[in-house]
């Protein structure tokens, strides 16, 4: 039971990061500034193109996240869940120390639990 939750979390965090994909790859200029509402609206002209970079690293982790799911042994799908996870992680903690406190419960919070859950996974 706490393997199948570890790996919804998985799919969770992935999607998210899908949804980041395209915000920033695609939407930046346009629903972004919705979201964004802190950051001043000439500017998301200008930082269109390092926008897209930051989606496409955000899809890098979605596919990593996706990857770990179809991996055949459980050993290495763990192993590789927890790297992508700690990354994410690792994101969320610095997009809060440096940009908004809100990441880390947007995007650290979702693969920390997952971390917790495989661990729990793996040591009960």
């Amino acid at each position: 039971m706490i393997l199948l939750l570890a790996k919804i979390v998985v799919v969770i965090v992935a999607l998210l990061h899908v949804y980041f994909l395209w915000l920033e790859m695609f939407a930046w200029t346009t629903k972004a500034k919705k979201i964004f509402r802190q950051f001043p609206e000439d500017l998301f002209e200008p930082t269109k193109t390092l926008a897209a970079n930051q989606g496409l690293y955000n899809g890098f982790l979605a596919a990593g996240l996706l990857w770990s799911l179809l991996i055949q042994d459980p050993i290495w799908q763990i192993n590789v869940a927890l790297f992508f996870l700690g990354c994410v992680a690792v994101a969320g903690i610095y997009g809060a120390l440096t940009a908004s406190k809100k990441i880390l419960m947007v995007q650290g919070f979702p693969a920390l639990l997952g971390i917790v859950l495989f661990l729990l996974h793996l040591f009960l």
